[in-house]
């Protein structure tokens, strides 16, 4: 799918080259970039690799969203992961909304992922569940910029695509019934209050996975685009230690083993 539209300033994707433990950082659904760089620089700053890739159909215009399918979503995602595997011999993967479920869909599917970093991940939205269905009409308001911070915005599409709450929606359904695949560690913030994805969402991710080691980290400053918001600092310290704790586990495990290689 050729895009019709420029992609705009502040959407583009992004790379920082680093050492050989990489870190896949995904926005959301209508979002773009923006929204996830603060934690990709902080990211590079501590030294790992990191690839944020822009999803198929964002960042440029709402028209060029309406074209694209959930499987461009994953196809833009993978594309990032090749980048990665190329320059890193372990990944984690961190991703925001409809990222954080594009996240899930990865760790289902690629069992090499080491960890991974949900923040206000979506696998139920009745809302969007319903508006898939509306006849007659072409757009919704926008969903962006949900951020409890006075003065932030998300640079996000002003409309929705009804077509494109279809492709989210068959997405989520087919994470959500996969989320028994999952077993690598799984750190999941999720805010208290969030007026586009219901907080459940959640516990419903950790009940359904089944990783040994797994954290609930509530954020109570922040809305659904915490990235942006009050408690973006506390994603980024606890994704860094969740980070270092489970590469040093991975490191303890393979001396004992007596095949660890530095």
């Amino acid at each position: 799918m050729l895009e019709k539209y420029p992609v705009m300033k502040d959407a583009q994707p992004f790379y920082f080259e680093g050492n050989r433990v990489g870190i896949l950082v995904s926005h959301g659904f209508t979002g773009t970039t923006q929204s996830m760089r603060p934690l990709g620089e902080a990211y590079a700053k501590a030294g790992y690799t990191v690839c944020g890739p822009r999803l198929k159909g964002h960042g440029t215009h709402y028209e060029d969203m309406e074209k694209t399918a959930y499987q461009d979503w994953i196809a833009s995602v993978e594309e990032g992961y090749r980048w990665l595997k190329e320059r890193c011999d372990t990944i984690f993967v961190t991703g925001l909304s409809m990222g954080g479920t594009l996240t899930l869909y990865m760790a289902e599917n690629y069992p090499d992922i080491r960890g991974i970093i949900l923040i206000n991940a979506a696998v139920d939205i009745p809302e969007m569940a319903a508006g898939k269905d509306l006849r007659d009409v072409r757009y919704l308001d926008a969903i962006g910029s949900d951020i409890k911070k006075p003065g932030v915005v998300e640079l996000a599409y002003e409309k929705t695509p009804v077509k494109s709450l279809a492709e989210i929606v068959k997405l989520m359904e087919q994470v959500k019934k996969s989320l028994y695949k999952v077993t690598c560690p799984a750190l999941i913030f999720v805010s208290d209050e969030d007026h586009v994805v219901p907080p459940n969402n959640a516990r419903i991710i950790y009940d359904g996975i089944l990783s040994r080691t797994k954290e609930l980290v509530h954020l109570k400053e922040s809305y659904h685009v915490a990235t942006l918001d009050n408690d973006q600092q506390l994603i980024i310290d606890k994704t860094l230690k969740f980070i270092e704790e489970n590469l040093l586990t991975r490191k303890e495990l393979h001396l004992t083993e007596g095949i660890y290689h530095p």
